[in-house]
């Protein structure tokens, strides 16, 4: 497995002016762990790591969600509830989190949705029962804290897709079967089929061109940027990033991409997968005169400038359409045609019934 992870390498990138010096992370992350691929009839825990979902009428979504794909529920104990306390949201949350590696009959985590507080649990979860219990677990969004944590402290490869409240389109629906069910490379990924490629739905294009092959890292910006600092911060060296996010005005995008550059997390990032960013921008009524620039010109004026390919527009995060990317494993980005590939498996065949 380790044959197949790069060494970490210097490398030039093109400075927006004066030169940018990176935080120093004195030691590498831990030895990827991969969980076991699962199979119709494995059950899974349901777990709520940030917002509460205590409404019923979306909770019955669940059991469908979970029937769907041909497997067991096993709701966690605090699923839909409205906790009385903020220290006893966070004791929850993390009891849930912990029982849910630890059970040997759960083969999978699934979060409910994703919204806002798993930063809030960080610093409470015992990595160590990750490390000694890998599974598969999936989410984005807000999740995208426990991602960074659980690979920069556990080595775990983990599944950014789908909340179990999301919408499953059937593109979305494909590519999360075959993520999580197939142990084998999940391959090439691109926007689905156009029915109209005059005015496509999911357009995109190359900021810069080129092919780059590393480890896959990335996840939603707001999370990224708020993680920087802390024991969680995104490592990007040698490594593909991929970035996503919604309901941004355009000069906080700015904002949080100028941070990563002048961290260091362009530096010495192999490639930049922009993904799309929903209801980024000006808002219709009450528009932001912060930035004289629309949200494409700023990601052109920030990522445009890096010395690495860079494609903007993949289906991922916050979009009805949505693909799974396994963190941690070897990817391929052709930024000119538009296409990710996962190289290698992110899972071990499915555990003995």
């Amino acid at each position: 497995m380790n044959q197949l992870r790069p060494q970490w390498t210097r490398r030039a990138a093109i400075q927006f002016g004066a030169s940018s010096c990176a935080l120093t992370q004195t030691s590498p992350p831990p030895a990827l762990l991969k969980p076991h691929a699962l199979r119709p009839g494995d059950t899974v825990a349901v777990i709520m790591p940030s917002t509460p979902v205590p409404d019923p009428d979306r909770l019955a979504n669940v059991q469908r969600t979970i029937d769907f794909f041909g497997l067991k529920l096993k709701p966690a104990r605090s699923l839909g509830k409205r906790s009385v306390s903020f220290s006893q949201s966070i004791d929850e949350r993390v009891a849930d989190l912990h029982e849910a590696f630890q059970d040997p009959a759960i083969h999978a985590i699934f979060p409910v949705g994703g919204g806002y507080g798993t930063m809030q649990i960080l610093d409470r979860i015992d990595y160590s029962i990750l490390k000694r219990h890998p599974k598969i677990f999936t989410g984005y969004s807000d999740i995208t804290a426990l991602h960074l944590a659980f690979h920069q402290l556990a080595g775990l490869v983990t599944f950014h897709s789908p909340v179990v409240l999301s919408s499953f389109s059937p593109y979305t629906q494909e590519h999360f079967r075959k993520a999580l069910f197939t142990p084998k490379p999940i391959g090439h990924i691109r926007n689905p089929p156009e029915t109209n490629p005059l005015r496509p739905n999911h357009p995109w294009r190359t900021i810069r061109p080129g092919r780059a092959r590393g480890p896959l890292i990335g996840g939603n910006l707001t999370l990224i940027s708020t993680t920087m600092g802390t024991p969680y911060e995104i490592d990007t060296r040698g490594k593909i990033l991929f970035i996503e996010d919604v309901g941004e005005e355009t000069y906080s995008i700015d904002r949080m991409l100028i941070q990563l550059h002048l961290a260091g997390k362009f530096r010495d990032c192999l490639g930049v997968v922009w993904g799309e960013c929903s209801e980024c921008g000006p808002g219709a009524y009450r528009p932001s005169t912060a930035s004289p620039f629309t949200l494409g010109e700023t990601i052109d004026n920030i990522l445009g400038r890096l010395g690495v390919p860079v494609l903007a527009g993949l289906t991922i995060g916050h979009t009805s359409d949505q693909a799974t990317l396994p963190l941690g494993v070897m990817a391929t980005l052709d930024a000119t045609q538009g296409q990710l590939t996962i190289d290698e498996a992110a899972t071990l065949p499915p555990l003995a019934q």
